[in-house]
């Protein structure tokens, strides 16, 4: 049944993606908050297919950040990835360079400064231009989420948090969000499978700003790694 329900969920996917990209299409010049418009309203109708069809349920717990604000964010699959675009308000997502050029919906989510694209072959470079754009996008009112560990991290890997996220909290010098879920134990990474049940983005306490390197990092990782555990836990 589980297998079943992914399959057709994958189709509707499908669908639903190309259509949202040709309904946006004509928009493609017009003023940039219509990226938002278009991202937000295609997360939504993924979360409508994924609970119609997969019975999987999304739970935003915790208060996301309304203003100028940094997150860190736990991540397990694609899901993760692009979901806080309908729960924040003006996001901009920290992403690896390749997703820039995927057809079309990279290059549109770009264009919107939906993203802070990042070439990791770039070091101190890439770096520098993160801090610029992280503090252009702070400056606006905007919500600069970055993942941590720079990619996906298994369920159950032990966790690997890179110095990118200090770099930005003690540039910023803004408090820094936590976020923890359980998407992939719903949404499987590398798997077409959706297992039923609910996906939980937990919003944790702020870190306030200007705290030494390592304490942050020590906070930042229990803080994020204490509650994911708890939320995969509570699936068995």
């Amino acid at each position: 049944m589980v297998l079943a329900r992914s399959l057709i969920f994958l189709l509707a996917f499908s669908l639903w993606s190309a259509l949202v990209i040709l309904a946006a299409l004509p928009f493609a010049i017009a003023p940039t908050k219509w990226s938002g418009f278009w991202f937000r309203t295609w997360n939504r109708g993924t979360i409508m297919l994924l609970r119609t069809i997969c019975a999987v349920r999304v739970e935003v717990r915790g208060q996301p950040p309304q203003g100028g604000a940094l997150i860190a964010a736990k991540h397990q699959c694609m899901f993760d990835a692009f979901t806080p675009y309908s729960q924040l308000p003006q996001p901009c997502v920290v992403t690896k360079q390749e997703l820039g050029n995927l057809p079309f919906l990279g290059w549109f989510a770009d264009r919107g400064g939906l993203t802070l694209t990042v070439d990791r072959e770039g070091h101190s470079k890439a770096l520098r231009q993160l801090l610029e754009k992280g503090k252009k996008a702070l400056a606006e009112g905007r919500q600069v989420l970055i993942f941590p560990e720079g990619t996906r991290s298994p369920l159950g890997a032990p966790p690997d948090y890179k110095p990118g996220v200090a770099a930005l909290y003690s540039q910023l010098h803004a408090p820094c969000t936590p976020m923890a879920t359980n998407a992939g134990a719903h949404w499987l990474a590398g798997s077409i499978l959706r297992k039923p049940g609910r996906i939980v983005f937990e919003y944790l306490d702020p870190i306030m700003p200007d705290l030494p390197r390592a304490e942050f990092m020590k906070l930042l990782e229990e803080r994020i790694e204490t509650a994911t555990n708890r939320l995969l836990a509570s699936e068995t």
